[in-house]
């Protein structure tokens, strides 16, 4: 028996193929193809263009086990470097990134960075609106587990989409960028107060619901300052909690009075940014 087909069906799957193609196609503009190692990949993600700034990410996904680095490493690691200056059409790409997550450095210290998959947010500052974008990438960075590894990666991308594919992927890595604060902020995790404890040591009070699991990480104003990772100490009070670091690997000469520190609390899925003048 010989089974006919009506050819206005066969049309209509035709036509959801082509429909499926063009989307998958749409996709593939707002986003790089990956660029792989045997650890890790990265790829550019390209925001809705509109406007002279435009937003767009860098991707990353790990290997299970594997890190990567945030861009202050901890006790040790390399934080990623960019090279956008090869890009079309582009006076300054500025890199957010998201709060990181603590993990031993298999030498008895901390690092911070990420873990499974991350997306550094871009905001992309235009030469003029109205004219296309190519935006170019060369990356190098490094990838740990029971070793390092260094990746040395490029990627291209332009930005094309009135209303791009990745917007809300891109919006949720923005979702966990620190938010800005200042100390005192009745937000619900919250610097109180910084001081220093002598000339060699920084106290800074963090408020907090009790129980909370709070991180804290200080960085100096310059990035050959490598100051240690705050430790807290005992709960002086159940809304308080103290911590406490070392004025320790300063540059050589570098006077910390007034010193512009960058602090980033970051309590459950909440994460603030603090710039404090060390008094």
């Amino acid at each position: 028996m010989i089974t006919i087909v009506p050819a206005r069906p066969a049309i209509g799957f035709t036509a959801l193929l082509l429909v499926c193609a063009t989307l998958n196609s749409a996709r593939a503009q707002d986003a790089s193809p990956w660029a792989e190692d045997d650890h890790s990949a990265v790829r550019l993600l390209a925001g809705s263009r509109s406007g002279a700034v435009v937003l767009g990410g860098i991707a990353f996904r790990l290997q299970p086990g594997w890190k990567t680095y945030w861009r202050t490493p901890g006790d040790s690691g390399v934080p990623p470097r960019f090279d956008f200056s090869k890009s079309d059409n582009v006076e300054a790409v500025t890199v957010l990134w998201p709060a990181p997550r603590p993990f031993p450095d298999g030498a008895g210290g901390t690092s911070l960075g990420y873990k499974d998959q991350v997306v550094l947010p871009l905001r992309i500052a235009l030469k003029a609106a109205d004219k296309p974008v190519v935006l170019r990438m060369a990356i190098s960075y490094a990838v740990c587990d029971k070793l390092c590894v260094p990746v040395e990666a490029n990627a291209e991308l332009s930005f094309a989409s009135v209303a791009s594919t990745e917007d809300n992927a891109l919006s949720s890595a923005l979702d966990t960028v620190p938010k800005p604060a200042n100390v005192g902020d009745p937000n619900p995790v919250t610097i109180r107060d910084v001081h220093r404890d002598g000339p060699a040591n920084v106290i800074v009070d963090v408020a907090a619901h009790e129980g909370d699991k709070l991180h804290l990480y200080v960085e100096g104003p310059t990035p050959d300052w490598s100051l240690p990772l705050p430790k807290l100490l005992d709960q002086t009070a159940p809304d308080l909690k103290r911590f406490t670091f070392a004025l320790d690997g300063l540059p050589s000469g570098a006077n910390p009075d007034g010193a512009a520190l960058k602090f980033t609390l970051v309590g459950g899925n909440r994460a603030y940014e603090f710039n404090v003048n060390l008094q």
